[in-house]
């Protein structure tokens, strides 16, 4: 440990140079530093949440491919949350600045779209189920789907990988299983 913060170069052992320079990166390590202890991610640092989501995609990826684009998409997801409000409310959401920081990284907007819509299937969700506006879901949903088109099974992957992790509840995902089902 340096400076009191965790090693994650030793908990995320990265595989690809693109990791191992994502980690060298202060604002990144700002980033996976970031968090305390709270409902969803019981784990506290986003590096530790990155750390579970890694584990899934050990279990979920389909092919080595699959299994590269998903451990890259974990580095990123949630690691510009400490920038996400400032002066107590939203500036931007951590999603969009994640793929605005990979845009100077990769060039594959498939990647980009899924780093910066990670949450949108549980928003649109969190509208139909919790806020009670069904047409509200419905039109971000559609949105949703519109954008990801021929990306849907790697979102869908991700978005699994992502989910199943510390204390979350799951229904989003089963909500979501469904609709890719009917597709």
């Amino acid at each position: 440990m340096l400076n009191n913060h965790p090693d994650f170069h030793e908990i995320l052992r990265p595989e690809t140079e693109l990791e191992a320079r994502l980690l060298e990166n202060p604002l990144f390590q700002e980033g996976l530093n970031w968090g305390k202890p709270r409902f969803g991610h019981p784990e506290g640092k986003v590096g530790y949440h990155v750390r579970d989501v890694l584990e899934n995609v050990e279990r979920q990826a389909k092919s080595l491919e699959e299994r590269q684009q998903l451990r890259l998409i974990a580095f990123v997801h949630d690691t510009f949350k400490f920038r996400e409000f400032e002066l107590g409310r939203r500036v931007k959401h951590h999603g969009l600045m994640a793929r605005e920081f990979m845009e100077a990284h990769i060039g594959d907007a498939s990647l980009l779209d899924i780093i910066e819509l990670h949450d949108e299937a549980f928003y649109c969700w969190r509208n139909a189920y919790l806020e009670q506006n069904p047409v509200l879901a419905g039109e971000r949903l559609e949105k949703l789907l519109g954008r990801l088109g021929k990306n849907l099974p790697l979102y869908f992957d991700f978005y699994k990988c992502d989910t199943q992790t510390g204390d979350k509840v799951l229904a989003p995902l089963y909500w979501f299983t469904q609709v890719v089902s009917s597709l």
